[in-house]
């Protein structure tokens, strides 16, 4: 567990490592200085805060988002926010060195959210 990441909606750790690859558990977009604040507005907004506290929780056991190696991205309303949700998600990471990825629609999450990112990343 990260002291300074979001709190859990669920029984989990927040990431879990094995001969340097770590797992790093979905994160939502819950604010981890106000987690039972409102979710932001909007798939943006969303997309943003999870990205925030990825970058929280693979920076809580010295690693960044140049470290992931895979994604997986749940939308609720994949249609509608497929194409935002690249364009913010496209923002975090170095041009040519994206991680694999798959993006999965779902109809529903934890706490009402929109989308919930999770992490494969590997130790140098």
């Amino acid at each position: 567990m990260i002291a300074s990441g979001p709190r859990p909606v669920a029984p989990f750790s927040h990431a879990v490592e094995a001969d340097g690859w770590v797992f790093v558990t979905g994160q939502m977009p819950t604010d981890p200085d106000a987690p039972d604040a409102p979710l932001p507005e909007g798939i943006e907004a969303q997309t943003r805060r999870v990205m925030e506290n990825l970058k929280l929780v693979l920076g809580g056991i010295g690693l960044g988002l140049e470290n992931v190696t895979f994604a997986r991205i749940y939308l609720t309303q994949f249609e509608r926010d497929y194409g935002l949700l690249n364009q913010t998600y496209l923002q975090y990471f170095e041009t040519g060195k994206l991680p694999g990825r798959t993006t999965i629609g779902v109809t529903a999450l934890a706490v009402g959210a929109l989308v919930e990112i999770d992490l494969v990343a590997r130790r140098p």
